[in-house]
């Protein structure tokens, strides 16, 4: 199974399993690549794509009247697309805010 690690100066690593990494490159408009870089300049609407993709993906997810998540045994909740994304989106805002690049595969 493939990794993406993804690198900015501005913050830590972040290490994605491969179907993860390769559906966020999507969401932004990015072919999943061993090797690539988000420029500074594209940060802004990566993050709008990203943020807009969590709303939608929120509003079109099926809920259970009256069940509540703490009534789930953990194995069986799913991970939700903000939880897979808010990492990459804390990345993607300090790098945008000291104009720092993203690189993974480097």
């Amino acid at each position: 199974m493939s990794l993406y690690k993804f690198r900015s100066k501005s913050s830590g690593d972040l290490i994605m399993m491969g179907p993860n990494g390769d559906q966020l490159l999507g969401l932004i408009g990015k072919a999943p690549a061993a090797q690539g870089i988000l420029p500074a300049a594209e940060l802004p609407a990566a993050i709008a794509a990203l943020e807009r993709a969590v709303a939608e993906a929120e509003a079109t997810a099926p809920r259970d009247a009256g069940e509540g998540e703490a009534d789930e045994p953990d194995a069986k909740r799913a991970v939700g697309l903000r939880q897979r994304v808010w990492p990459m989106v804390e990345m993607m805002k300090r790098a945008s805010a000291a104009g720092h690049d993203i690189v993974w595969g480097v």
